[in-house]
């Protein structure tokens, strides 16, 4: 079963919490974040991605970058910026898109959990990747960001949640850039924390929804602390780390689409002569085409879109892998017509998540930097449970979820 810890969070002032909190650290590039955190002393990214206060030209993973972080952090603390509470509490961390609000319960998972598979996950994570996080932990000693977990519904923590959202006025509460609305309260009721402990006691396994890397860190960091300690007891916040656990029933999922660099040494017309032997095939003219069904496909090619719905018997919908578009996608047109053979390593396909829309997959491909592009149907949330339930992994880059939580609203120290 599920362990849900509360935890002595370490909080920003309210007056200075919208600058403070910034998009996760995977979801801007080195560039991106110098460009965001411009003129402002207060963004977490001074943090969670400290080369842009560093020389450009320096590798990002060069050690001065982690140690930045750690300045920059005892900085932040020093200035009363991040300051930890009192008491461990528990907290509610809300978001609102397009007029809908998801409700997320913050409290540290249990490494022991990630390690034993009470918390699943349904990607693979890339070594290189994980070491840089494994890094930032190690020097921060804390959770800078928290991890997005999701959990099957239960009512009774639902309405304690409501119950508290409705009777007591939110800790934080802003608007960002981006018009996504974000809400936290912080729960100090001890009663209320042990109900929802032991509510979530009961739960018997969590998902990881985003952020497979910063996920794996954080277990991989608590567990060479205890190996590393004699007098472990379990009780150590090194075996604890930040999650935000949502509801499944409150989650939406979105298109997470393709960019193709080259066409493998064919000309357009010989590529559709060989999309033609498994897809049909319509020519939708130069407005955006999104796919709405299943099995269907939007591609981009020499400015016209297309749809392509994949022929009978070239996908299997009684295998939880082989029913996903991205498997389909991957299958038939990325490794049998393109060649390209592993997603993870290379340089030949690119992603882009849905929420940016398909005018950037049109964009990238009529500036000449991509050949063609392709949007898929996205992956419900029942798909994703259903893969991880059964020890199976995604392809990577299947899912997207928006919005993205924001980072610096509460971190967990390991101290």
């Amino acid at each position: 079963m599920a362990v849900l810890k509360p935890f002595k969070g370490l909080r920003p002032p309210k007056e200075i919490v919208r600058d403070l909190a910034s998009r996760p650290y995977d979801v801007l590039n080195s560039n991106e974040a110098r460009t965001e955190a411009e003129g402002n002393p207060y963004s977490l990214l001074h943090i969670i991605k400290p080369e842009i206060d560093l020389p450009a030209d320096l590798d990002e993973h060069d050690d001065q970058v982690y140690n930045k972080a750690l300045s920059n952090f005892a900085d932040f603390r020093k200035k009363g910026w991040l300051a930890m509470d009192n008491e461990d509490h528990l907290y509610i961390y809300a978001q609102t898109m397009n007029g809908k609000t998801q409700y997320g319960l913050v409290g540290c998972a249990g490494v022991e959990d990630y390690l034993n598979g009470i918390i699943k996950k349904h990607e693979l994570t890339r070594k290189d990747k994980e070491e840089d996080r494994m890094k930032h932990v190690r020097v921060t000693n804390a959770n800078m960001e928290p991890v997005f977990f999701t959990y099957p519904s239960v009512a009774a923590i639902d309405e304690i949640v409501k119950g508290v959202v409705t009777s007591q006025e939110a800790d934080y509460d802003f608007t960002a850039d981006d018009g996504f609305g974000h809400h936290f309260w912080v729960i100090r009721d001890k009663t209320t924390i042990e109900k929802l402990v032991d509510l979530f006691s009961k739960v018997p396994y969590t998902y990881v929804a985003d952020g497979h890397h910063r996920t794996a860190a954080a277990a991989l960091v608590g567990n060479e602390k205890k190996q590393a300690n004699p007098n472990h007891t379990g009780d150590e916040e090194y075996n604890f780390f930040l999650a935000v656990h949502f509801p499944s029933d409150q989650l939406t999922i979105i298109d997470y689409n393709r960019l193709v660099k080259d066409l493998n040494g064919m000309t357009a017309a010989e590529f559709m002569q060989k999309l033609a032997g498994v897809f049909h095939i319509e020519e939708k003219g130069s407005e955006i085409y999104k796919p709405e069904v299943l099995h269907n496909f939007s591609m981009y090619l020499e400015g016209k879109w297309y749809s392509l719905t994949a022929k009978e018997g070239t996908y299997n919908d009684n295998d939880p892998i082989g029913v996903l578009d991205v498997t389909v996608l991957s299958q038939l047109v990325l490794d049998q017509i393109l060649d390209i053979k592993d997603l993870r390593t290379s340089k030949r396909v690119d992603f882009v998540g849905g929420i940016r829309g398909l005018g950037e997959l049109k964009r990238r491909v009529d500036s000449g930097e991509m050949a063609a592009a392709f949007a898929l149907y996205p992956v419900s949330l029942q798909q994703l449970i259903d893969i991880a339930d059964s020890g199976n992994i995604m392809p990577p880059k299947t899912t997207w979820f928006e919005p993205k939580l924001r980072s610096g609203l509460v971190v967990h120290s390991l101290e």
